[in-house]
């Protein structure tokens, strides 16, 4: 097996919990596997999905930047989990395209500050496709539409060099629901998405088609079956 090859799995659209410990299995497996050599070669894995209605909230975020009560969250049907990945309080939900990269940085030769500007890059590079020009904000990890409006948040955990958790790409999502948060914990800027910046509507299954090849390329992966 060459060093550097993904495994993609496409989970549909899955709830938060289920695709978590999905996640958390392939993650322990990795790191485990390192730390007894027990597989010298196992691949990297890049999951795609999208939730249903769920706030997240990092490490290091505040839990008054949820700005609904528990009853409220239950009336709206929306889940709320603490989450070990770093940032603040986001949403996912159907019309995200929720990433995660299980990736070995020793295997890449990268930084973790090198995987996360890698991220943010792909992300800038494919919405430039749209006539989207995706910034960078200082100390606000993720892509931004005129420093104001968030297009795609990034959160992720790192141990041994064995990534988890990532993106969460507003495609075609509902953004009243961001109302309920400061988004990332800011409350002076918003969040933006594929179809509100452009006025169009998009097919997922085509943006995960477009996108996958972008991984690929940045990371210099090789894909194949499991």
């Amino acid at each position: 097996m060459k060093n550097n090859v993904l495994i993609f799995k496409d989970l549909e659209t899955i709830e938060y919990k289920k695709a978590l410990l999905y996640q958390e299995n392939l993650f322990q497996n990795a790191v485990q596997n390192k730390l007894t050599n027990a597989v010298q070669n196992i691949p990297h894995y890049l999951l795609f999905c999208e939730h249903l209605p769920v706030f997240t909230l990092g490490k290091s975020g505040k839990i008054d930047n949820l700005l609904l009560s528990e009853k409220e969250l239950k009336e709206k049907n929306i889940d709320f989990f603490y989450t070990n990945r770093g940032g603040d309080i986001t949403f996912h939900g159907q019309g995200q395209l929720t990433i995660y990269p299980i990736f070995d940085l020793e295997k890449l030769n990268i930084s973790l500050r090198e995987y996360i500007f890698k991220l943010e890059e792909i992300i800038i590079q494919f919405i430039k496709k749209y006539n989207l020009k995706g910034e960078r904000i200082e100390n606000a990890a993720g892509i931004w539409i005129e420093k104001n409006r968030k297009i795609c948040a990034i959160g992720v955990k790192s141990s041994r060099m064995i990534t988890m958790h990532g993106l969460g790409f507003n495609i075609n999502t509902d953004l009243t629901y961001f109302d309920y948060i400061n988004p990332c914990g800011f409350e002076d800027k918003g969040v933006g998405s594929l179809a509100f910046e452009t006025k169009e509507n998009f097919d997922m299954n085509e943006i995960k088609k477009k996108l996958l090849p972008y991984f690929l390329e940045s990371f210099d992966l090789t894909l194949i079956d499991e």
